[in-house]
C-alpha cells in the first residue's frame, strides 16, 4: 500500500499489508515512519519510494527499510533508436 505519512502507513499495516511503501518522504521522516512502522507490525515489509536518485541513495538506507525503489533507473534512461530487419 503507498502512504504519505506515518498514519496511513500505521492503518495499512494494522489492515494487513504486507507491504508498505512510504512515497516522496525526506530521509529523516522516512527513517522515523519505518521504525515505527517495523516495531508496531515486525513482519510487515517497508519500501521506500520517491525521489531516490544514485547521488542521495545512502540517505534513504537504515535499518528499518526493506526494499528501495528508484524510478530514475527506468524514467530517465536514455532513448535508444535502433531498428530489427528479418
Amino acid at each position: 500500500v503507498e502512504c504519505s505519512s506515518a498514519e496511513e502507513a500505521l492503518a495499512a499495516a494494522g489492515a494487513g499489508a504486507d507491504i508498505v511503501l512510504l512515497d516522496n518522504l525526506a530521509p529523516q521522516e522516512l527513517h522515523v515512519v519505518a521504525a515505527q512502522v517495523k516495531a508496531a507490525h515486525p513482519r510487515v515489509t517497508v519500501e521506500a519510494s520517491g525521489g531516490i536518485v544514485l547521488g542521495t541513495l545512502a540517505q534513504f538506507l537504515g535499518p528499518h527499510i526493506d526494499v528501495v525503489s528508484m524510478g530514475c533507473l527506468t524514467h530517465s534512461a536514455p532513448a535508444l533508436d535502433f531498428a530489427l530487419r528479418v
